[in-house]
C-alpha cells in the first residue's frame, strides 16, 4: 500500500520561500511507472496543479508558477520536495502530494494534505 505524507511549516511570511516535503512509503519514487506531483487548493477554489518530478528526476511545472517553483528529490529517503519562492497571501492553500501514473496521468494516491498560510 503506497502512502504519501506531506510535512513542512504551516505558516510562511510574505516574500519568503515555502518548502514542503513529501515522504513516500510502500513504493519507490524511482519506479518508471509514476510521476510525483504537487497540487494545491486555495480556500474556496478548485485544485491547481503545481508540477511534478518524474522517476528519472525530470521536472515539469505549471506555466503560471514556473518562475517561482522548484521540485527536487532525495532518493535515499524516498522523498520529494516543493519549494515555492516569493510567496504572497494568494499562495495560501491546502497543499497535497500525489502519485501520478505515467500512462494515464491519473493521481492514484494522495497525501492527506497540509495547510499553508502566508501571512505576516
Amino acid at each position: 500500500q503506497v502512502q504519501l505524507q506531506e510535512s513542512g511549516p504551516g505558516l510562511v511570511k510574505p516574500s519568503q520561500t515555502l518548502s514542503l516535503t513529501c515522504t513516500v512509503s510502500g513504493g519507490s519514487i524511482t519506479t518508471n511507472l509514476y510521476y510525483w506531483t504537487w497540487i494545491r487548493q486555495p480556500p474556496g477554489k478548485g485544485l491547481e496543479w503545481i508540477g511534478f518530478i518524474s522517476y528519472s528526476g525530470t521536472t515539469y511545472y505549471s506555466p503560471s508558477l514556473k518562475s517561482r517553483t522548484s521540485i527536487f528529490r532525495d532518493t535515499s529517503k524516498n522523498q520529494f520536495t516543493l519549494q515555492l519562492s516569493s510567496v504572497t497571501p494568494e499562495d495560501t492553500a491546502m497543499y497535497y502530494c500525489a502519485r501520478t501514473t505515467r500512462i494515464s496521468l491519473m493521481h492514484d494516491y494522495w497525501g492527506r494534505g497540509t495547510q499553508v498560510t502566508v501571512s505576516s
